[in-house]
């Protein structure tokens, strides 16, 4: 039986990850902005989301219901440049976390497809907070 990334990495590095991306969101010039100052629901709601994203226990959906990653962000200007940089973000974290090869590509891959989703402005300019309840 083939494990899912969320067995693979366990809840202590999804942690990890998680605490290093948002160190990167938190200084990155186009993100920091759209963020609260506060990443702590941020945090908890985000591993929640990954545990159910690579194959763990639903606990995203049995608390908050279906994910609708975009009808939840549809709100807030997510352009090009904004993906690019929160995929940046992951990348780094990804690396810094030791997640290996081949898993890693695997999850930079799903998560590009979800950056891929969500954008939803052409503008370059874009502007506009993050709704701090999602």
């Amino acid at each position: 039986m083939q494990q899912s990334a969320y067995e693979l990495i366990g809840d202590k590095k999804l942690d990890e990850l998680v605490n290093r991306f948002y160190d990167h969101v938190s200084s990155h010039s186009e993100l920091a902005p759209i963020f609260p100052s506060d990443f702590t629901e941020t945090k908890r709601k985000q591993r929640q989301f990954l545990t159910q994203f690579f194959g763990g226990p639903s606990l995203y959906t049995e608390e908050h219901g279906h994910p609708m990653l975009r009808a939840r962000h549809m709100p807030f200007k997510i352009n090009k440049k904004r993906a690019d940089a929160w995929l940046s973000c992951m990348a780094q974290a990804l690396v810094e976390v030791d997640i290996e090869e081949p898993l890693r590509a695997y999850m930079f891959e799903r998560f590009t497809l979800t950056a891929k989703h969500m954008i939803n402005s052409s503008d370059s300019s874009a502007s506009g907070g993050i709704d701090h309840d999602n």
